[in-house]
């Protein structure tokens, strides 16, 4: 990432609102949401929230999918990993060995955990 994206992107989550939709689409995940389901959500008027999705769609860090009369927004993950990236190659006067694990400066409460396993063993019979 060079410095322009870098900067298109924090500009674009300056926006209290925007930051919420992009905030909101990175909880649902792969799956997304259509526009109407994202206004529910925030209680925001569709007209405003078109413009917001607008600007982050432009900012790349959500994409749209059209489905039927509906248009599908997920947020552009693999963006926001190459902002994250480029904010660590830059740490510490670029040596990033020196940078603090962003995961452990996290409280315990917000740190992302991988979800325990479903599978069940199975034990094996004399």
């Amino acid at each position: 990432m060079e410095k322009a994206s870098a900067t298109t992107v924090f500009e674009s989550l300056a926006s209290g609102i925007r930051l919420d939709i992009y905030r909101l689409l990175v909880r649902q995940g792969p799956q997304g949401l259509v526009a109407g389901e994202i206004a529910s959500a925030l209680d925001i008027p569709p007209t405003n929230l078109s413009f917001h999705l607008k600007a982050l769609t432009q900012a790349r860090l959500v994409t749209v999918a059209q489905e039927g009369r509906y248009q599908r927004y997920r947020a552009n993950m693999p963006l926001m990993l190459d902002l994250i990236a480029y904010l660590t190659a830059e740490c510490c006067a670029g040596r990033p060995e020196q940078c603090v694990d962003v995961s452990a400066a996290l409280p315990r409460s917000k740190r992302v955990t991988s979800p325990p396993s479903t599978k069940t063993r199975r034990t094996l019979k004399p």
